[in-house]
């Protein structure tokens, strides 16, 4: 079996697991599926995430070597090549913590401003989203998708239209895929909060702009892993950080 087919693999079903803890999240079940079985509707909702994810590391796995992106230490792993792993993840670590922290930590203080903390809450009640699901799905999955799935595709595309790779190509690249990330918080929301004021709407998007910004640097300098760990620490920041407030 080649490298790409066991990184592909690996990422696939790390990916898969994230998603299926999305059925700890309880959904607002629409009116034309009120009879079905919540579980079973559950189950029904995993089938896009699941159908990305596949295209997402097929994209990935076929383009990141060509504009020099990486999944550092699962490929090093999967190489056997322990000495370089651990080195390469205590680095991942430290920024991937810290930038994610820092990230989660603005969002949170930005919530608890008045005028927007009463649909924060309520956004966040009424999708009962778990810790299981913030970490699993939002840290891993949701990173495997935007990042190695779409800002890799959004590099390579732009490279070629522009016949060059700098730095402006993954700058650009972050903000196109932190945008789509951003406005795919939107159905959840509209679901969730009745009549989101404009000013809320506007949080959404910067909130998420400011997590996702930073995993796409990460992902960009230091490899996929980073992308995730700060992505679930964003989420370390934003659950312990609002039960101190």
């Amino acid at each position: 079996m080649s490298q790409k087919l066991k990184l592909g693999l690996t990422l696939f079903a790390l990916g898969f697991l994230g998603a299926l803890t999305l059925l700890t999240v309880s959904f607002p079940i629409p009116e034309e599926f009120q009879q079905m079985q919540p579980f079973v509707f559950k189950l029904i909702t995993l089938a896009n995430p699941t159908i990305f994810l596949l295209i997402s590391i097929v994209v990935g796995i076929a383009l990141c070597e060509k504009v020099n992106l990486t999944v550092p230490v699962i490929s090093s792993l999967l190489e056997k090549d322990c000495q370089n792993a651990n080195t390469v993840f205590a680095e991942q670590l430290k920024f991937g913590v810290s930038l994610g922290f820092l990230a989660g930590a603005v969002v949170v203080l930005m919530s608890s401003i008045p005028a927007l903390s009463e649909q924060f809450n309520a956004y966040y009640s009424n999708l009962e989203v778990t810790l299981l699901a913030r970490f699993g799905y939002g840290g891993i999955t949701e990173e495997l998708l935007l990042r190695f799935g779409l800002m890799t595709l959004f590099v390579w595309l732009i490279s070629k239209l522009t016949k060059r790779l700098n730095d402006t190509t993954y700058w650009v690249a972050i903000i196109l895929s932190t945008a789509l990330f951003a406005l795919g918080h939107f159905p959840a929301v509209f679901a969730a909060v009745p009549n989101p004021t404009t000013l809320f709407l506007v949080f959404v998007l910067v909130g998420n702009s400011i997590i996702s910004l930073s995993c796409g640097w990460l992902y960009w300098k230091k490899g996929l892993e980073a992308a995730i760990i700060a992505h679930a620490f964003a989420h370390v920041a934003m659950v312990s950080i609002g039960l101190l407030l």
